[in-house]
């Protein structure tokens, strides 16, 4: 079956309900991103860097930062909410409130991911893989580009999905990137420029490092598929012929620690660090693993936590991607549907159904905000529960 096509890729409006057409199982893009062929002249404008394409852009977001304010600033309840609530263990009613809403903080997005709140700050930010950028959400103040480029920075053009992907922040509270284009692991300095933690292993360049966790060593362990590559699995730029797990150390080590998973995605740690949750966005396999983390940092074989086959079947919308872990030890994985709350014991609790192929989510405000990445939407639920912030 072709993958679908957006008959266009204009901004969508804050809080616009429009079903979107991502395909799940495409396999040159992030998960459920296809490449939209035709594209639309606004696109292309955009991608290329074209200056009337980003005075478009410019509008867009400077209309979405201020209709984001106004409703902040009249309560919540002037938010428009998307998708529904699925509740199937008892257990999910001290994590998610009965009276829980997904509220669309924002929209107009190609592909939104790897969100990050940044408590010295009080602000989120998130990429917007396609079109190179990271964003800023600010309570009160709405939207705005942090960061551009974001994950390419090379001359021309590079595929679809060259932007940053996963962000998260070291043990100093400074910005990790996980770089599409660039091929790599980045910190952002105090002084604004970008250094290189991990670019290669062996000498080989990464794929696409995609996702990111930092241990209390401050160790950084990512995942590496190729859905960055203009050519996904079949670029000929690829130097890897398999899909790593990888940790770095602070000294700049890096040690392969997986290389036994088809398309490793999101990941994450238990709250006692002695367990590694990885996504797996195979749609011929999409499970998340758990890994045994051992003494010197490596891991163990892995096995199984949640076989996520009968909810893909069913859903379609969505692969496993990014997860977070609440301090209980629940995950907050995306995957088929939306948002999968699931117990340390593998039950799935229940579901924060986004109607989207969701990409990722992160614990934000005081740690009972979830903040969720669903294709072109920035999304907040108000959460019983509460997750670790990363950072000092």
């Amino acid at each position: 079956m072709p993958r679908p096509v957006r008959a266009s890729s204009a901004p969508i409006p804050l809080g616009a309900r429009g079903k979107s057409e991502r395909s799940p199982d495409a396999a040159d893009g992030d998960p459920g991103n296809p490449r939209r062929l035709p594209r639309s002249p606004e696109w292309a404008l955009a991608s290329e860097g074209f200056v009337r394409g980003q005075l478009v852009i410019g509008v867009v977001l400077a209309t979405l930062a201020a209709v984001t304010a106004a409703a902040q600033e009249g309560g919540p309840d002037l938010l428009p909410t998307l998708g529904s609530i699925e509740r199937i263990d008892p257990r999910f009613d001290a994590l998610v409130p009965k009276d829980a809403k997904i509220e669309v903080l924002a929209s107009g997005f190609v592909w939104a991911e790897g969100p990050v709140w940044v408590k010295a700050e009080g602000h989120l930010l998130f990429s917007d893989i396609p079109n190179n950028r990271v964003h800023m959400w600010k309570p009160g103040q709405g939207l705005s580009v942090f960061l551009e480029p974001a994950g390419f920075t090379g001359p021309g053009a590079y595929g679809s999905e060259r932007g940053s992907n996963g962000l998260t922040l070291d043990r100093q509270g400074l910005l990790i990137s996980c770089e599409h284009g660039d091929r790599r692991v980045s910190r952002l300095t105090p002084g604004g420029g970008k250094r290189t933690v991990a670019d290669n292993h062996g000498g080989k360049r990464f794929n696409s490092p995609n996702d990111c966790a930092v241990h209390s060593s401050g160790a950084i362990y990512f995942t590496d598929p190729p859905y960055g590559l203009p050519g996904g699995f079949d670029d000929p730029r690829r130097e890897l012929d398999f899909c790593g797990v990888y940790r770095v150390t602070p000294d700049g080590a890096v040690t392969l620690v997986c290389d036994t998973m088809t398309r490793p995605n999101g990941i994450a740690f238990s709250p006692d660090e002695k367990k590694l949750y990885v996504a797996q966005s195979d749609p011929a396999a999409p499970v998340w693993k758990v890994f045994s983390v051992q003494a010197d940092g490596t891991l163990d074989a892995g096995k199984t936590f949640f076989d996520g086959t009968a909810l893909f079947q069913k859903r379609k919308k969505g692969l496993p991607d990014g997860l977070k872990v609440d301090t209980a030890g629940n995950l907050f994985a995306t995957g088929p549907g939306g948002v999968l709350v699931i117990a340390p014991d593998g039950t799935h609790l229940g579901t924060i159904l986004t109607g989207q192929a969701t990409a990722n989510c992160a614990f934000g405000d005081d740690g009972s905000t979830l903040y969720v990445t669903a294709d072109s939407h920035l999304c907040r639920v108000r959460l019983a529960t509460k997750g670790p912030l990363p950072g000092p």
